[in-house]
């Protein structure tokens, strides 16, 4: 298949055979959604596949269908950046369960109503799995690099641990390799948030209004966890919001108020609740070294991917001390791997902003590669 260089092309693809599952079972008629950059050369070399975050999608250089707002990696990824479409062939794939195009819990189940919670609980390996499909379609083999931050890290890393012979080079960025009790519980939170949504309705909302209310509220407890408390004093300190003096009632009386509302009202503008509830899980029960028999070293080992890992000093969500087990793992299988911490006053967010020493060291590893 021949892959032309015109920028930000979108497309989806149906994978020809039913995609078996890490819960049991397989799902049929699997729909992946993607977007490409560049041109794939002659020996089908310089792909490069950019896996998103928990509420990203394959929209990474280039505007949101629904928003209209720029890619969320337009920072990285374009002519003269890091990742630049004119060296490489690259991937952004919208993940299994989501809902900007891949098959999800609103996609059509093959009775033709949607999944809903008929949807199977899929994992991060499954999410895998179903790139690994599309790669597949595009004549893809090898794999120049697989990059990644947050969730998006945690796919680099399974790739490397599921498919090591298609994977040359691994960028993981303020990610893990397994959800922390504190990860899951902010998570179980949200969760409960949506499915105690009036609206929500066991899932089954499709023809009716939807639980709003519910993502907004899950939305606004994840962002937290996404900045620094530094990041939000600087932001908004305890200013109010558009008045002098206090209410004494609860509207958004503070400019912190404000701003989280924000988030989660405009969040609900293009994202499903249903696949903010089976992401989330997929993520919580991710756990690299449960898969290879209580060792994240025996996951790599033996493998030629060269790693690096990227860490940000106030990310309190996925903190350095993740990134550090990780690399001892890799140091322990006899990986090569280079590992980082940068410092940055904006928490978790770090990676999805402008970061000259980031971008320096994703170059550079990349042209590494």
């Amino acid at each position: 298949m021949t892959l032309d260089g015109r920028f930000g092309l979108d497309r989806r693809v149906r994978v020809p055979r039913e995609l078996p599952l890490d819960g049991g079972g397989s799902l049929p008629d699997v729909e992946i959604a993607y977007e490409t950059y560049g041109a794939l050369n002659g020996d089908a070399s310089n792909a490069i596949l950019i896996c998103h975050a928990l509420t990203g999608d394959q929209h990474a250089a280039s505007p949101h269908p629904r928003t209209g707002k720029p890619g969320w990696w337009t920072r990285v990824v374009g002519p003269g950046k890091p990742i630049d479409p004119a060296r490489n062939m690259i991937i952004c794939a919208n993940v299994l369960g989501s809902c900007m195009g891949s098959s999800g819990p609103a996609s059509r189940a093959p009775d033709g109503a949607p999944y809903a919670m008929r949807f199977p609980v899929i994992t991060i390996r499954d999410m895998v799995r179903a790139q690994a499909a599309l790669l597949d379609h595009l004549g893809i083999q090898r794999l120049k690099a697989v990059v990644g931050g947050s969730m998006g890290g945690m796919q680099a890393l399974q790739w490397a641990a599921t498919y090591p012979e298609r994977v040359e080079a691994a960028l993981v960025i303020a990610s893990s390799a397994r959800h922390s009790a504190q990860n899951i519980a902010f998570h179980e939170v949200g969760r409960q948030a949506i499915m105690a949504d009036p609206n929500w309705r066991a899932g089954d909302y499709y023809d009716a209004e939807p639980p709003a209310a519910g993502l907004a509220v899950a939305r606004m407890a994840a962002h937290i966890t996404y900045l620094s408390e530094a990041g939000l004093t600087e932001k908004f300190g305890r200013r109010l919001q558009g008045r002098g003096a206090k209410s004494f009632g609860f509207d958004a009386d503070f400019q912190v108020e404000s701003y989280l509302r924000h988030q989660g009202i405009s969040f609900t503008d293009r994202f499903d609740a249903n696949s903010y509830l089976y992401i989330t899980r997929a993520m919580d029960y991710l756990d690299i070294a449960e898969e290879h028999g209580g060792s994240l070293a025996n996951a790599f080992r033996g493998r030629s991917t060269r790693f690096c890992l990227i860490s940000f000093d106030s990310d309190w969500l996925y903190p350095t001390t993740e990134s550090r087990a990780i690399v001892h793992a890799l140091n322990a299988a006899g990986a090569p791997v280079s590992f980082v911490e940068l410092s940055s006053p904006f928490g978790h967010d770090s990676f999805l902003l402008d970061n000259a020493e980031m971008n320096r060291i994703i170059a550079g590893f990349l042209g590494a590669a």
